[in-house]
């Protein structure tokens, strides 16, 4: 992986990366996601509660406040499929989105899987540098799009 991005430079700065759900902000993460993001507006905070319970989450946190988020799901052996990455407003240009996308990539129950896939309108190039390309063959791909619709 041609990205480096030194984790002890960022835990001197206070940030901090985990897998663990009981430090993850719910509010933060649902504000995010329903208020700012393109792709998960109307989400309802069940639906959310239920995603992040089946995923494997990963909190970006500076001092203890969350910053940024992304979930991946997977079947931990085949396939995973990455969506809501996001990193605070306030917190952009730091370099925490390819800190976290290191982090995702070099995860130990990630090793090994065949296929990766993840949809984005803008952040091509974040993640062209952790090996992902457009489709080889689109039209081999197929599916059903529902959006969230406001309650």
């Amino acid at each position: 992986m041609p990205v480096f991005m030194n984790d002890e430079a960022f835990e001197k700065k206070g940030f901090l990366i985990s897998t663990d759900k009981t430090l993850l902000d719910f509010d933060v993460i649902f504000n995010y996601l329903d208020q700012q993001s393109y792709w998960a507006t109307h989400i309802s905070p069940q639906r959310l509660k239920t995603a992040i319970q089946n995923s494997l989450c990963f909190g970006v946190y500076k001092d203890d406040a969350q910053v940024g988020f992304a979930r991946v799901i997977t079947d931990m052996a085949t396939f995973a499929y990455l969506c809501d990455v996001f990193v605070l407003p306030d917190y952009k240009g730091n370099g925490l989105s390819k800190w976290i996308m290191q982090t995702i990539m070099n995860h130990p129950d990630l090793q090994g899987l065949r296929r990766w896939s993840l949809a984005t309108r803008d952040a091509h190039g974040l993640y062209q540098q952790f090996g992902f390309t457009p489709l080889t063959n689109p039209d081999q791909w197929m599916q059903i799009f529902t959006p969230y619709k406001a309650e």
